[in-house]
């Protein structure tokens, strides 16, 4: 869930943050060079190997925003005491992964 209240990053959050954009750009990097290897025919398993590095890479990224929605977005409204709220995190993390399934 997108949080759309204003508020600074503190220095762990805007390194995480860092990390996260450092990672995602690296991966652009690598699908920019399958791209290259696909123009220039490159060998079928070496463009797979690469495909299979960039979805391993994504899936570290996803890993970690799923770890921080967790420590904000879920963590925010199990100590705000609001079921509803509550409910309504675990479903969106369900749906999501529901999709990815399909």
């Amino acid at each position: 869930m997108t949080d759309t209240t204003e508020t600074a990053d503190s220095p762990a959050e805007a390194t995480d943050k860092t990390a996260k954009l450092r990672r995602l750009h690296r991966i652009e990097g690598q699908v920019r060079g399958i791209a290259r290897m696909i123009e220039q025919d490159r060998y079928c398993m070496d463009v797979l190997y690469q495909l299979q590095a960039v979805r391993a890479a994504l899936a570290k990224v996803e890993d970690q925003v799923l770890k921080d929605h967790a420590a904000s977005c879920v963590e925010q409204a199990i100590r705000a005491g609001d079921p509803q709220a509550q409910r309504r995190q675990f479903h969106e993390l369900v749906d999501l992964f529901g999709k990815a399934r399909r």
